[in-house]
């Protein structure tokens, strides 16, 4: 018996996966990524029983840009053209098949 994935989807894990890496890395602290992740949450209306769906990745991704850009990390910019890049990507590719960026 395979046990159930613990991400809902592979770009969930991705970003999980990175948000600690970056945390490792020393861009920015645990305690200051909980209280604004949390603030996004509460901006989003996500109120309900969270169970790690896009809503809460959106959530997730959306503090992670405001984080890099707000401490210099990234540029806005930059981050805004990956978005439309990864998102031309995904519109192209055939459904089922792996995403990858040109």
């Amino acid at each position: 018996m395979r046990p159930e994935p613990v991400f809902e989807a592979p770009w969930h894990a991705q970003l999980f996966a990175l948000t600690v890496h970056l945390n490792e890395a020393g861009q920015f602290n645990w305690p200051d990524w909980a209280a604004r992740f949390g603030a996004t949450l509460k901006r989003h209306g996500v109120e309900k029983d969270l169970n790690g769906g896009d809503d809460y990745f959106i959530a997730w991704l959306d503090t992670l840009e405001t984080l890099l850009t707000e401490t210099g990390a990234a540029e806005a910019e930059a981050l805004a053209e990956m978005r439309t890049a990864w998102e031309a990507a995904y519109l192209r590719t055939p459904h089922g098949q792996p995403v990858s960026l040109d």
